[in-house]
């Protein structure tokens, strides 16, 4: 469904859509990563959370799936704001990590939840970090998710990723799309739990036929980098924390999740033999037994 919510449009997946009960359960605030939609949220993930007695909530992010693009701001050049960055300049930024935060509120306050559970992968644990910063008494507990603090001096990606990452298509059909999206998922993912390539390729060809918007994922990614003071502000985060992250990461290197979990007060780390940059179901097992039992030691 299609909500009102810091100005701007978002499509929301909510339990209580289907299930009115669900809104007198305890909500957890669902938010995806880098150019991904909320249908990049693992089923077995949702379900076990409802099943447990929880009332989730999935968005697609500004500027990708179906809530609203931002197009008018212009195609960033990302070579640039790389560059200005390693000259430790911080680089024009359309909208900031802290306006998406923002949006993950405005759905709660469009959905009428004092509070919540925030939960985020990647570029979504760094929103949902700055959630947990921006207000913190509606913040009932916070999991960062194969994400990182946004220190400078943190291992970057692997120079396989990083070539994955700024290769284009072959063409601009469906076709050519798809075949581009599962090479670099194949990059990216788990070594020790590989997604056989047909499931991969029908997850990534479900995403591209409901949405595909490749600019707006490039505004995102100048967000993550325009965002450097985060990570001395972790410090000041009261919530619950959990930290998950692969061992085998090859986008985002584990020394960023324990970097973030250091900087935390009190958080606690979950790390991950064999993952990548993915939720496969074998770590999505290992991540839920961890999450529900933060998740009710935070009520």
């Amino acid at each position: 469904m299609k909500i009102r919510a810091n100005g701007i449009d978002i499509e929301v997946e909510d339990s209580a859509q289907t299930d009115a009960s669900f809104a007198r359960k305890p909500a957890v605030l669902l938010i995806m990563g880098l150019g991904m939609q909320l249908i990049a949220w693992p089923v077995e993930m949702v379900e076990a959370l409802e099943a447990a007695g929880y009332r989730v909530v999935r968005f697609d992010n500004r500027d990708v799936g179906l809530s609203s693009h931002f197009d008018a701001l212009g195609k960033p050049n990302l070579l640039w704001a790389s560059l200005k960055y390693k000259l430790g300049l911080v680089p024009a930024a359309p909208y900031t990590l802290s306006d998406m935060a923002a949006d993950a509120i405005g759905v709660l306050d469009a959905l009428k939840i004092d509070k919540a559970h925030v939960v985020g992968v990647s570029m979504g644990g760094m929103i949902a970090q700055r959630v947990a910063l921006a207000a913190p008494k509606r913040t009932l507990s916070l999991t960062s998710i194969m994400s990182t603090s946004g220190a400078r001096g943190l291992p970057q990606a692997a120079p396989e990723v990083v070539r994955a990452l700024i290769s284009r298509p072959a063409g601009r059909g469906t076709d050519a799309v798809v075949a581009h999206s599962v090479r670099l998922f194949q990059t990216i993912g788990s070594p020790g739990y590989p997604t056989p390539e047909a499931e991969l390729r029908a997850q990534v060809r479900a995403s591209v036929l409901r949405a595909f918007h490749p600019v707006g994922t490039a505004r995102q990614m100048l967000a993550v980098v325009a965002d450097i003071t985060r990570a001395a502000l972790l410090r000041r985060i009261t919530a619950p924390t959990l930290v998950v992250h692969g061992k085998e990461d090859p986008l985002v290197p584990l020394a960023c999740g324990e970097d973030t979990a250091r900087r935390i007060p009190g958080a606690t780390l979950l790390t991950i033999d064999g993952m990548g940059h993915d939720l496969p179901p074998e770590p999505v097992r290992q991540i839920l037994a961890a999450l529900i039992l933060h998740l009710k030691a935070s009520a």
